[in-house]
């Protein structure tokens, strides 16, 4: 496991020597100590993306120059995959067949950001119809710069290569704070990045607190470009920070997503769909659709199968065969988690299973996957993000008490829909004020396909050619194509 700061290629401490404490969620016990970056070592991983930008070439490469670096990491991550995977799961608690999944997924993002690289050599320019023949015009599209990308602990690797895959692309360089609680991964990407010969500059992975490493690369003048995945008031707080230089950003932030399934749908794949909508990575997803809701005439049966099905999620260490719920992942958010569902039943809601440490868990942050019903729609646990695998249900009677229970929210990250009447689904997804929606299914993510919210749940979208585009500026290149005099001042 690495331990120092990766900057301008190379392996180095903090400035000031400090460290914090890697802790596995599902022992409590420490495993391993890694430097915390400061402001100073910040600057310096910023400065050297800056060179590598302005003076070193980067951005001057051919896009598929740049695509075979793009490969060679991709190629690196699957090399590895068991090894990296397993460090996810004693880093974030994660089961690890989802790790394993989580890390072929990272590759793949190398792997498609390569291609649209290459792209960007076949289409380097759109030409622009102009009403007057005397001048040509096209747009151009160029690097922003330098990024800085701030990931969180839910898919450490993931949210990496989301990042860090289509800036490396666009020809930008890269300064990466992962969280500070899942910092391991990161790190190994670094490595792998070192080991095939990435220039020095293009990668610089800080580690350490967000009030520190991550306030220092937001306050940083030379930094031209934000890139954010994680809660709404510290997003808040970027985009603010943002507008005194009038920093490039994309937001992608929190959700309180929706499920809605109507009476047609088959029950036992409602079930299945809605626990893979709260309980995978232990419900701490932003897109989780964390609020069900059941029309009438199928809430008691599906309720029923629901909890049923939810009491035989086996719990335990993610390292362990046949585990599909973890620990949370560090001893803060299981707090927040619990009281949450404590405020919950407060407020009036029921809850039907769990809601408490699983028996036999003394040691690790687990907490037993929750179904809530009676929860009041005023309540914080309709409303508010838990993170947590825990899911609120309530009942509807018609489409549209539906549609606008699903949309009376300040976030629009994704939502669902379950009806065997495709024009009735269809119908819903186009109604639902959601950046993400899901028909029969919930939660799959594709590297081909937009991600991000409408509302309090972002700005931008990553994934896809819209990820690529997120570390483009577009320019316009204007030519007097006459050999005319203009004639305006000089006859």
């Amino acid at each position: 496991m690495r331990s120092e700061l990766y900057i301008d290629g190379k392996w180095r401490p903090s400035s000031d020597g400090r460290t914090f404490d890697v802790v596995n969620p599902a022992t409590e016990e420490v495993i391993h100590r890694i430097a915390a970056a400061t402001a100073e070592d910040v600057d310096l991983a910023v400065k050297a993306a800056r060179r590598a930008f302005d003076r070193d070439g980067w951005p001057k490469l051919s896009g598929a120059q740049r695509a075979k670096y793009l490969r060679a990491i991709a190629e690196g991550i699957r090399a590895r995959q068991a090894e990296i995977a397993r460090l996810e799961v004693i880093d974030n608690g994660k089961p690890f067949p989802e790790a394993d999944w989580d890390v072929a997924d990272a590759a793949g993002c190398f792997d498609f950001y390569a291609g649209l690289a290459e792209q960007l050599d076949n289409n380097p320019e759109e030409p622009i119809a102009l009403p007057d023949a005397r001048f040509t015009s096209k747009a151009v599209k160029e690097p922003i710069g330098v990024v800085g990308a701030i990931i969180p602990w839910n898919y450490p690797l993931l949210m990496a290569a989301w990042k860090v895959a289509p800036a490396l692309a666009a020809g930008c360089t890269v300064v990466l704070k992962p969280a500070e609680v899942t910092s391991l991964t990161a790190l190994e990407l670094a490595a792998i990045a070192d080991d095939v010969g990435l220039p020095a500059g293009v990668l610089n992975v800080v580690t350490g607190a967000g009030s520190v490493a991550g306030q220092a690369i937001i306050d940083h003048r030379q930094v031209d470009k934000l890139a954010f995945t994680g809660s709404g008031p510290v997003g808040s707080k970027i985009m603010a920070a943002a507008a005194r230089d009038i920093k490039r950003i994309s937001l992608e932030l929190g959700g309180k997503s929706p499920f809605v399934v109507f009476d047609d749908a088959d029950i036992d794949e409602a079930v299945e769909w809605i626990m893979f909508g709260i309980f995978w990575n232990q419900g701490q997803v932003c897109s989780a659709t964390s609020r069900v809701l059941v029309q009438e005439g199928n809430y008691d049966r599906l309720l029923s199968r629901l909890v049923e099905e939810t009491k035989k999620i086996r719990i335990g260490n993610g390292l362990e065969d046949g585990v599909l719920l973890g620990p949370l992942v560090s001893k803060r958010q299981h707090q927040q988690v619990v009281a949450a569902i404590e405020a919950a039943k407060a407020a009036g809601a029921t809850v039907a299973c769990g809601g408490k440490r699983p028996e036999g868990f003394e040691t690790g942050y687990y907490l037993e996957p929750t179904v809530l019903t009676d929860v009041p729609l005023e309540s914080d646990a309709w409303r508010e993000e838990i993170f947590g695998p825990v899911v609120s249900i309530r009942t509807f009677s018609t489409e549209e008490e539906a549609i606008e229970l699903a949309n009376d929210s300040r976030f629009g990250l994704a939502a669902a829909v379950m009806s065997r009447d495709d024009r009735r689904a269809e119908r819903v997804a186009a109604a639902f004020r959601a950046g993400i929606v899901w028909i029969n299914c919930s939660q799959p993510t594709f590297t081909e396909a937009p991600w991000g919210g409408y509302k309090e749940s972002g700005i931008g979208r990553e994934l896809g050619r819209w990820g690529l585009d997120n570390y483009l500026e577009t320019k316009q290149i204007t030519r007097f194509a006459t050999g005319e005099k203009w004639g305006w001042y000089i006859k």
